[in-house]
C-alpha cells in the first residue's frame, strides 16, 4: 500500500510518540501532577519551576521530532545501528535523536520532581498510587541516562567520525543494543506501574480490605517487578547469539517477574471477589477490563522469556501483539 521507506518512517515515528509523547506525559506526567498532591495532601508538587521546565520541554520536543518525520528518519524505534549511523538517511535521524534527548531531560525532571514530593510525605499510609509513582520514578532516573549515553554516541558516529558502533573501526553494534534494552525493559515498567497503581486503589477501595492481600502485598510485588525489571534487558537480545549461560540467567530472572505479578492479579481478583459490586457495574467492568488485557500481554511475555521458544517466534506477529497488549 505505501513505499518501504515510508512504511520505515511512519513506525519509527509511531513507536517513538507513542511512548514519549503519549503514554509517558499522560500517564506519568500528567495523571501524576494531578494525583500526587492530593493524594499526599498537598497543594501542588514541592519543586513547582522544575515541573514547568519539564513540561515545557516538551514542546520543542515534540517539534523535532514532527520535523524528523517530514525529513524522514526510518530507521525502526528502536534506533539499531548500523542502519543509524547511515550518512543515507539524512537529518531527520539527527532530529529523532535531540528530540529524544530533550524529552528525556523532561522526564528525569519531572521524575526528580515526584520523588522530592513523594518523600516529602511517605508513609505506610499513603495510597498504593504513591508508591508506584517513586518506584516509576526510580526506574527512570536509573535507566533514562543510560539511554541518552547511548543516542549520543549514535550522534558521535554519525556527525563527528568516532566508530562506537561501527565494525570497521572496531565499534560493536550490539553495544547500542545492551544500552537501549537497559533503557527500553524498565521502560515497560516505567508506563504499567502507574497503571498497577490505580488498579490496586481502586481494588482496595471497592473491598475494603487491609488484610496481607492488600497494601502491602501490592506495593512489596511492586518493589520486586522493579528489582528484577532492572536486570533482565537482554531477553530482547537472545537472537544476538548470547551465550548459553548467559541466555539461561535471562530466560529465569524473566520467568520470576511472574511471581510478583501474578500476586498482584490474584490480590485484585481476591478483593474483587470480596467487593460490593456484583453484576455489570462499569467500574468492575473496566477493572476485569484491565486485568484480562495485561494477562494476555503477561502470559505471552512468559513465552517469549524462554530463549528456544523466542528464537522461533522472532520476527512474528506474535511479538507485536505481546508489546501492544
Amino acid at each position: 500500500l505505501i513505499p518501504t521507506e515510508i512504511y520505515n518512517c511512519l513506525i519509527t515515528n509511531h513507536g517513538v510518540a507513542m511512548i514519549f509523547f503519549f503514554l509517558m506525559p499522560v500517564l506519568i506526567g500528567g495523571f501524576g501532577n494531578y494525583l500526587l498532591p492530593f493524594l499526599l495532601s498537598f497543594d501542588d508538587l514541592v519543586l513547582p519551576r522544575l515541573n514547568s521546565l519539564s513540561v515545557w520541554l516538551m514542546v520543542p520536543s515534540m517539534f523535532y521530532m514532527e520535523l524528523s518525520l517530514l525529513r524522514g528518519a526510518g530507521i525502526g524505534w528502536t534506533l539499531y545501528p548500523p542502519l543509524s549511523i547511515q550518512a543515507v538517511n539524512g537529518i531527520g535521524v539527527d532530529y529523532l535523536m535531540f528530540s529524544l534527548h530533550l524529552a528525556g531531560v523532561s522526564s528525569l525532571l519531572g521524575s526528580i520532581n515526584f520523588i522530592a514530593t513523594i518523600l516529602a510525605n511517605l508513609s505506610f499510609r499513603v495510597s498504593v498510587i504513591v508508591w508506584s509513582y517513586l518506584f516509576t520514578s526510580i526506574l527512570l532516573l536509573l535507566s533514562l541516562p543510560v539511554l541518552a549515553a547511548g543516542i549520543t554516541m549514535l550522534l558521535f558516529d554519525r556527525n563527528f567520525g568516532t566508530a562506537f558502533f561501527e565494525p570497521c573501526g572496531g565499534g560493536d553494534p550490539i553495544l547500542f543494543q545492551h544500552l537501549f534494552w537497559f533503557f527500553g525493559h524498565p521502560e515497560v515498567y516505567v508506563l504499567i506501574l502507574p497503571g498497577f497503581g490505580v488498579v490496586s486503589h481502586i481494588c482496595m477501595s471497592l473491598s475494603n480490605n487491609n488484610s496481607s492481600f492488600g497494601y502491602y502485598g501490592l506495593v512489596c510485588a511492586m518493589g520486586s517487578i522493579v528489582c528484577l525489571g532492572s536486570v533482565v534487558w537482554a531477553h530482547h537480545m537472545f537472537m544476538v547469539g548470547l551465550d548459553v549461560k548467559t541466555a539461561v540467567f535471562f530466560s529465569s530472572v524473566t520467568m520470576v517477574i511472574g511471581i510478583p505479578t501474578g500476586i498482584k492479579v490474584f490480590s485484585w481478583l481476591y478483593m474483587l471477589g470480596s467487593s460490593y459490586l456484583r453484576g455489570v457495574e462499569p467500574i468492575l467492568l473496566w477493572v476485569l477490563g484491565f486485568i484480562f488485557l495485561f494477562i494476555v500481554g503477561g502470559v505471552t511475555g512468559i513465552v517469549l522469556s524462554a530463549s528456544v521458544l523466542d528464537s522461533l517466534f522472532h520476527d512474528t506477529w506474535f511479538v507485536i501483539a505481546h508489546f501492544h497488549y
